[in-house]
């Protein structure tokens, strides 16, 4: 049956041209799912070209200097460097399925659009990546990554010229090349089936970290945190656990210059602004003025940097399941430079906020088991930390 809604959020709330996409989408991936060649062809993808399992990791010296057990989930540690690989080359197996000849997707932080460049390449699929101008900017890197293996790169320069704009730009290709595009949405947002679907193809994370877990440790941890944009990386965590209520889940989203200043993209910590409504064809919590247009969001780190959150988060607060905050610019990458310099490890600026939240809280932490989702590396982001923090990265040679 298909899962359209998540208590009163998720459901479709598309143009008519789309609705037939929709369909074959969701007949597909419920379908598929069901398939043991499907999902062999999966499971033998994700062992053999991603590399799952990844490690779950003790975060020695920082657990020592907060006082209290931290674990990495290590994501970073996948293919292309974040766990979005994960959910492209499921997605893009489905468009195969399907019979489609190309793939389109959006990305901020370029990791998605990284993934889905790589899973194009492999599986033989043309692949085309909308990506806002600002998004371009700050993450030059995963730019040139996409186009080295033959995604074309297209720039948005509309709007906020960010995620949300992607976003837009990609349903309007959709919508005007349906018979042969598989739109590859990059986490937990849009129209049913894309909620239900990308947490299902991330719930491997939760899996493979509560197994490794509890064979490093004889018990559950005490708690569960992951960084929230749309919130794919969180889902893929959080999943596993809901059921063990005895494990409190944090999502941490981005609290950009402070939630006092307006500059920021934290949807429910934002009273003002934050409330349900609809945005790219799913009723869910998104970041409106009092006239329900858009609020432009902000964040040092692309992929936080949306005005809505997965409806299933929205259902997980709801319930009290979940709780979420959020961390602060300048909090995330304080936490970006600390656990490079405590454990060796450089997060991406997403998965910073995590870790950030853990610090700024320590004191709620102390003597607890705690895994962090580190959902990517941090590679793509030391030109912007440099940027934003002021430091030179350039070497000067003497002659």
């Amino acid at each position: 049956m298909v899962k359209k809604r998540f208590g009163e959020f998720g459901g479709v709330f598309m143009p008519e041209t789309l609705m037939a996409a929709i369909d074959e989408l969701s007949d597909a991936f419920y379908s598929a799912i069901e398939d043991k060649e499907f999902n062999s062809e999966l499971e033998s993808l994700l062992k053999k070209y991603v590399g799952r399992p990844t490690a779950l990791t003790k975060a020695e010296n920082l657990s020592r200097k907060l006082g209290c057990g931290i674990y990495l989930k290590r994501e970073d540690l996948a293919h292309t460097g974040a766990h979005k690989i994960n959910n492209a080359l499921g997605q893009a197996l489905l468009a195969k399925r399907m019979g489609k000849k190309r793939i389109i997707a959006e990305t901020g932080a370029g990791q998605h659009g990284t993934a889905v460049a790589t899973v194009g390449a492999k599986l033989g699929l043309q692949t085309e990546i909308y990506m806002g101008d600002v998004d371009i900017e700050r993450q030059k890197p995963n730019v040139y990554r996409m186009k080295l293996q033959g995604a074309k790169v297209n720039p948005v320069s509309s709007g906020s010229k960010t995620l949300k704009d992607a976003i837009n730009e990609c349903l309007r290709d959709w919508t005007a090349s349906v018979e042969t595009t598989h739109y590859l949405l990059g986490s937990v947002l849009g129209p049913a089936p894309y909620p239900d679907m990308v947490a299902y193809f991330q719930s491997i994370i939760g899996k493979e970290a509560k197994k490794q877990f509890l064979e490093e440790t004889g018990v559950l941890p005490d708690s569960v945190v992951a960084c929230v944009g749309g919130g794919s990386n969180a889902i893929g965590i959080f999943r596993e656990f809901v059921e063990d209520k005895e494990v409190e889940l944090l999502g941490v989203e981005a609290g950009g210059m402070g939630i006092e200043t307006g500059k920021h993209a934290a949807r429910f910590a934002d009273p003002e602004f934050g409330r349900p409504g609809i945005l790219h064809g799913s009723f869910t919590y998104v970041l409106q003025d009092k006239f329900g247009q858009i609020y432009n969001t902000h964040s040092v780190s692309a992929g936080l940097d949306y005005s809505a959150v997965g409806p299933e988060h929205v259902r997980l607060r709801e319930l009290g399941r979940a709780k979420y905050g959020y961390a602060t610019d300048e909090q995330a990458l304080n936490a970006f430079k600390m656990l490079s310099e405590q454990e060796g490890i450089i997060p991406a600026l997403e998965s910073a906020h995590a870790v950030a939240y853990v610090i700024n809280h320590a004191s709620d932490f102390k003597g607890k088991q705690v895994i962090i989702n580190l959902s990517g590396r941090g590679d793509k982001d030391i030109f912007h930390v440099a940027k934003e923090t002021g430091e030179s990265i350039g070497l000067v040679v003497k002659k």
